[in-house]
């Protein structure tokens, strides 16, 4: 069984599978209505110049959030 990590902390080109969504009420929707769901495979592109916020590929679009946000997302990562 692989151990979960917080979205925030894969490094650019690395991809893992999506565990969990944390969040409550609208920011939980937001990020379901973005394509955040548990199952998906998500890719870190890379980062702003100050590391905030952070590219990301998944389902086929790229999609940037803050580190805040991120931490609320916890992934498998990929070997």
């Amino acid at each position: 069984m692989s151990e979960f990590i917080q979205l925030h902390l894969l490094l650019p080109g690395q991809k893992a599978t999506i565990a969990r969504i944390g969040g409550t009420g609208a920011l939980r929707r937001r990020f379901i209505e973005m394509g955040i769901v548990r199952g998906e495979v998500i890719e870190i592109e890379r980062s702003a110049p100050l590391g905030d916020p952070v590219e990301y590929f998944i389902k086929g679009y790229h999609l940037a959030l803050r580190k805040e946000e991120a931490a609320l997302i916890e992934v498998t990562p990929h070997d």
